[in-house]
């Protein structure tokens, strides 16, 4: 077959899909509304069924969210009528000005067209009184399926689901919701909206004088079927999760856990949190109100939204742009005194690999200012222009400073200051090294997110390489490509020398608390500088060294000392998911105890 017959062909078949797809859409906007004038009759009714929305699993197949049916029950004024009040009210558990209210409602919007009377009715009551319905002339009820999350976690990036207000009616171009439809509104929920909802059926239906259902309208013949959504596979493992958040329970703070060689999250968590099962339902506005009221902010996603300084995490990034940069060699030594900034390293001679071990802040301060101030120009304002948009170049190749490429779009993309920023603050050549030193040990007006830097524990254990951080593993079954992979740029080796320091931090450095011989944890702490209270304690790692399965960062907040909270959070988590179970039951009870904090800190 000849290339212009092929593409010919191809053209045809094109073409064909579009007419399917427009006569579709006509078809839905037309019928619906003949279906609508339809019901503006007192027999012909317009019903909704709404689909039962995709149920969401983990890696595993574990079912994290699902449906149960609920039920709305609806009223025609004109065919309304009740022998006892008192019977209806009991029924469904309503006062009587509720009733009145509501039967008040209904005759202002139509005497003869349906109106809402009661939402959200649980099947386990909907049971208890489906023989009294025949009681109640002019009472229908639709089924609705609503969200029940069977595991209660994973709350801030799996979302919620609530009715559709206006703003967001507002904002629909395609014409499918109405007022009271359920839409997601944050999260997976909201991310994959499309597919987890499916596509309402409509059907018309009789009712007689009575208000009693008569049959279908046209046998069912001018019905449009309902289409149930798509499920959805995690790539989180639920085990991890549930235990990651059992470590967290009243500390505030987020962890993030990444497969390397895939870019999968396999736990996020973010503490304070809440049972999404409060968040699915009619008492949606009052809890959601509750969750807002509460000063440690359950409802914010630590994971993506909060940002802190890197502390001396960051000296990682620092080592890797020397070393690019040809500034440091591995097994240089050089002496480093405590005059240029505040240190709890001892003075004394240092390589660089003994400087992260010991995180030596004055070693840091003296390799900053050598990135910065590399001699490019005379003028040492202009110098340290030029080195610092070098260094924040070199930075921000390693997925800092702006949004990573994720399913949930609602992350912040932290911050690498800039030449442009400390000119704007400062003026243009107007600040130098010293105005700066502070970016040295990740302090400063560096900010990152715990999910970024779990993404750099991921580009350490790929020795200079990561994926996209990746949420979905499936839809509807049909597996999710592959996501891009990003090179950082620096040799190789490098990440080699770095990651033995790492692997000697854990060993019988600042974090010994995390090790475990046959985990092979390479990893670093920060203490991180918080002017409002006690420091935070981070930590970023991997394990094992040489077949890294699972990269993490924890960022606990007011918990001193990274070598503690951040440290012993992580190193359990690593232990959890690689070998199944604990062994250090002593590292367990000291994490959900706490006191992370000694006495002498608190003076």
């Amino acid at each position: 077959m000849m290339g212009g017959d092929k593409s010919l062909i191809f053209k045809v078949i094109l073409l064909a899909i579009f007419f399917i797809l427009s006569y579709r859409l006509f078809y839905l906007q037309i019928y619906e509304d003949k279906y609508r004038e339809l019901s503006e009759s007192n027999t012909v009714h317009l019903e909704s069924v709404y689909p039962s929305r995709g149920i969401i699993l983990d890696r595993y197949d574990s079912v994290i969210v699902e449906n149960k049916p609920t039920y709305d029950f609806f009223i025609i004024p004109k065919q309304f009528w009740v022998k006892d009040t008192s019977q209806i009210l009991k029924a469904f558990s309503i006062t009587k000005e509720e009733f009145e209210n509501n039967i008040k409602k209904a005759r202002n919007y139509s005497i003869y067209r349906p109106s809402i009377f009661y939402k959200g009715m649980s099947h386990q009551k909907f049971a208890t009184i489906q023989s009294n319905l025949y009681d109640f002339k002019g009472v229908s009820h639709n089924p609705k399926p609503t969200r029940f999350y069977k595991k209660p976690i994973l709350s801030h990036m799996l979302g919620y689901v609530a009715e559709i207000g206006p703003s967001e009616l507002n904002k629909d171009t395609t014409n499918y919701y109405r007022l009271g439809d359920l839409v997601g509104l944050s999260g997976v929920e909201k991310a994959f909206e499309k597919p987890l909802r499916g596509n309402k059926g409509y059907k018309l239906k009789l009712y007689d004088v009575n208000g009693i259902s008569a049959g279908s309208f046209n046998d069912g013949r001018d019905d449009i079927l309902v289409a149930n959504g798509e499920n959805i596979k995690l790539t989180i493992d639920a085990s991890l999760q549930l235990y990651v958040e059992t470590l967290l329970s009243g500390k505030v703070g987020s962890v993030v856990a990444i497969e390397p060689s895939s870019g999968n999250i396999l736990a996020i968590a973010s503490s304070p949190s809440y049972d999404p099962n409060i968040l699915s339902g009619k008492y949606f506005s009052n809890n959601y109100l509750e969750l807002q009221k509460d000063t440690l902010k359950p409802i914010y996603n630590r994971a993506l939204m909060a940002t802190y300084p890197p502390g001396s995490m960051f000296k990682l990034i620092q080592s890797l742009i020397g070393l690019e940069k040809n500034l440091v060699r591995y097994n240089e030594e050089t002496y480093v005194d405590l005059n240029s900034i505040g240190d709890l390293a001892p003075e004394g001679y240092y390589n660089l690999e003994k400087a992260i071990v010991k995180s030596s802040n004055n070693y840091f301060f003296k390799l900053f200012r050598k990135i910065i101030n590399q001699k490019k120009d005379l003028n040492t304002y202009v110098d340290s222009s030029l080195g610092l948009e070098d260094w924040s170049n070199y930075v921000k190749m390693f997925g800092l400073g702006s949004k990573l490429n994720f399913d949930i779009s609602s992350s912040n993309k932290g911050f690498v200051p800039t030449s442009d920023y400390y000119n704007t603050y400062y003026g243009i050549n107007r600040w130098k090294f010293s105005n700066i030193y502070s970016l040295s040990i990740g302090q400063g007006e560096l900010l990152v997110t715990p999910l970024q830097m779990a993404n750099f524990a991921a580009i350490m254990a790929n020795r200079g390489y990561y994926i996209d951080p990746n949420l979905i593993l499936e839809i509807d079954g049909e597996k999710i490509s592959p996501k891009k992979l990003n090179r950082v740029g620096i040799d190789n080796e490098h990440f080699n020398y770095v990651v033995d320091a790492m692997e000697e931090v854990v060993v019988s450095g600042s974090a010994r608390r995390a090790y475990m011989k046959e985990l092979e944890i390479c990893g670093k702490t920060s203490t991180v500088q918080n002017p409002h209270g006690y420091d935070h304690s981070g930590f970023i790692g991997f394990a094992p060294k040489n077949n890294p399965k699972i990269a993490i960062a924890a960022y606990i907040e007011n918990s001193g000392w990274g070598g503690r909270a951040a440290a012993s959070i992580a190193s359990l988590t690593a232990e959890k998911y690689i070998n199944k179970n604990i062994k250090r039951n002593w590292l367990e009870q000291y994490v959900l105890k706490g006191e992370f904090i000694d006495e002498e800190d608190k003076q």
